[in-house]
């Protein structure tokens, strides 16, 4: 990367967190250009040199996150997966620290994306970042017990809502409590016989 380009790329993610903060009180709707360069220090002909409209930002602020989000699973999902193929349906359990550590730790290290996310769940494509876990972990589990296709939806959906009211009631605290004792509430949630008592 020549120094233009690093140029370049250094202030388009200065306009990234600069979305990313601006999200997190307002709408998108009544963000403006204007404030997007003055939380960021750039003009507004720097803006345009980037994106023709805030929408354009706002894509490219979801392919960073999600990109960022992705490379805190340093193991494979797919290994993982084909992991519960040879569980016993007693071990199986929906969320398990493989998953939960490397995403309460994204959500620690960028608690500004998630209260954006939060408050904007549609312009964030909070949705997204849920593929892998539906993918890779959820979907496989009911597919061992036996869960018509039709229903699985459900399941799913009470899971993550769930587990989305853990983060935000975390988030609320502005992630004081360990990511274990995290782990553990939404484990025993899950299943409260796989977790035993901290007594």
């Amino acid at each position: 990367m020549n120094k233009s380009e690093s140029k370049y790329f250094s202030t388009a993610l200065l306009m990234d967190e600069a979305l990313i903060d601006l999200l997190e009180t307002k709408d998108p709707e009544y963000i403006t250009v204007k404030e997007i360069c003055k939380k960021a220090g750039v003009n507004r002909s720097t803006f345009y040199l980037h994106y023709d409209t805030i929408a354009d930002l706002i894509n490219e602020v979801v392919d960073v996150v999600n990109k960022r989000f992705q490379s805190y699973f340093k193991d494979n999902a797919e290994k993982f997966s084909r992991g519960i193929e040879n569980m016993r349906l007693e071990e199986l359990i929906f969320i398990n620290q493989d998953y939960l550590q490397p995403y309460l730790q994204f959500i620690k290290d960028n608690k500004n994306i998630y209260r954006a996310a939060f408050r904007n769940p549609y312009v964030m494509q909070a949705q997204k970042r849920y593929k892998n876990l539906k993918e890779y972990i959820l979907n496989p589990i009911l597919n061992r017990f036996a869960v018509p296709i039709e229903f699985r939806k459900y399941y799913i959906s009470y899971y993550i809502e769930g587990i989305m009211a853990i983060i935000k009631e975390w988030l609320s605290g502005d992630c004081k409590e360990a990511i274990n004792d995290i782990i553990t509430i939404i484990e025993k949630c899950v299943n409260p016989n796989v977790i035993p008592d901290k007594e």
